[in-house]
């Protein structure tokens, strides 16, 4: 019986060797690639001379809520706070947070109402949660206005989640409408701003800050993960929400916390990042600059912002096309399912302020030069 349990684990995997979707773990070194188009290191702070913080534990030795919140943590936070004007709360990684927030603050008599595209740690909060849950249509405001129409009064608490950018398309939500809808139904509204935190608005603190409306959101995440080249990430909330997850969140009670050493850094790393608003500047216009050189080779992509996704298509097509970036020196890996649905496989570049066009330029003939030449 237990060979034929493993029998159906490799069954599984040799289908997804067949459709193209099979993973497996690379060795890179950075130093084979002119270009690395797979970084989320979107400010390129991996370059940057940021002093490093001295003196401080490579361990923790606990969780927070037993001997492991240390000092660092709560010079983190007054600073997050300080930027923000609210609220903040610390965790381990953007995944801890969107896991446990959202399976924390609802129960079974609220309803959770997530975007279609929301990335995969949203869609298992959902799934710890006792919530009722609907993905409505990706920046279909209609379709979740319709939803608030026929179900809200059926709930005790209804929660939209959404990203700010989007992190296979990159393109926006808007924000503005969704507080319009989260006011007129009475709603809480939940953003992550994993892709934005840094990248957008004039501190750096996301499409948010950008459309002057932080106030206006009731549960705002930033991760340190992504632009700021680090780990763990953060809750902006009132303090009623902040004190209620430290004492319900299970991904926040029952984790080791990071080291202080780690949360020393992301304070220097948040201090640092206010300041990047000329790298700001250039990330969005070489960003800008690949995205019309692709359009102009007749190259399916969307969005508005540093991530600029090539769509593909078909799973096998996109991996070829990866090797053949590869060996031409770009460092760009395929997006296939489950990461995105079946049969939109893609590219997606990662566009970071440490690159000039001089070096993203030859991408789009290259891509367009490997389509016309490779079928499906």
């Amino acid at each position: 019986m237990m060979k034929e349990c493993f029998d159906q684990y490799q069954e599984e995997l040799n289908q997804l060797k067949e459709s193209g979707n099979y993973r497996t773990l690379k060795k890179i070194s950075n130093s084979e690639f002119k270009v690395n188009l797979s970084s989320n290191d979107y400010l390129g702070v991996s370059k940057k001379n940021i002093p490093r913080p001295k003196g401080n534990s490579f361990g923790s030795g606990s969780s927070r809520l037993l001997t492991g919140n240390f000092k660092e943590y709560e010079l983190l936070e007054s600073e997050l706070e300080k930027l923000y004007n609210k609220s903040a709360l610390f965790f381990n990684s953007g995944y801890h947070a969107n896991i446990g927030i959202l399976a924390a603050l609802t129960d079974k008599d609220d309803l959770i109402l997530s975007d279609k595209l929301n990335h995969a740690s949203i869609i298992d909060g959902m799934r710890l949660s006792n919530a009722d849950s609907v993905r409505f249509k990706h920046l279909d405001y209609v379709h979740l206005e319709n939803i608030l129409k026929r179900k809200r009064k059926e709930y005790n608490r209804v929660f939209i989640v959404s990203e700010s950018i989007f992190s296979m398309d990159g393109d926006e939500a808007d924000l503005h409408r969704l507080i319009e809808l989260k006011e007129q139904f009475n709603c809480i509204l939940y953003l992550d701003e994993a892709h934005a935190l840094g990248v957008r608005g004039n501190k750096g603190l996301g499409l948010s800050e950008e459309q002057n409306c932080i106030d206006n959101i009731d549960i705002l995440i930033g991760t340190f993960g992504k632009a700021m080249n680090s780990i763990g990430a953060y809750a902006i909330s009132n303090t009623t929400l902040k004190n209620y997850l430290i004492n319900k969140m299970r991904s926040l009670i029952f984790t080791t916390a990071l080291p202080p050493i780690v949360v020393n850094w992301n304070y220097s790393i948040l201090k640092t990042i206010v300041k990047m608003s000329l790298e700001r500047e250039h990330l969005m216009d070489i960003s800008n600059q690949l995205r019309d050189s692709l359009i102009a080779e007749g190259l399916p992509t969307s969005g508005s912002s540093n991530i600029v996704p090539v769509q593909i298509g078909n799973s096998q097509k996109c991996v070829r096309l990866a090797e053949f970036l590869q060996k031409k020196g770009f460092l760009i890996f395929p997006i296939r399912p489950p990461a995105v649905p079946v049969n939109k496989a893609r590219l997606r570049l990662s566009v970071c302020a440490d690159m000039v066009w001089n070096d993203l330029k030859e991408v789009p003939a290259l891509i367009k030069e490997f389509c016309d030449k490779d079928s499906d």
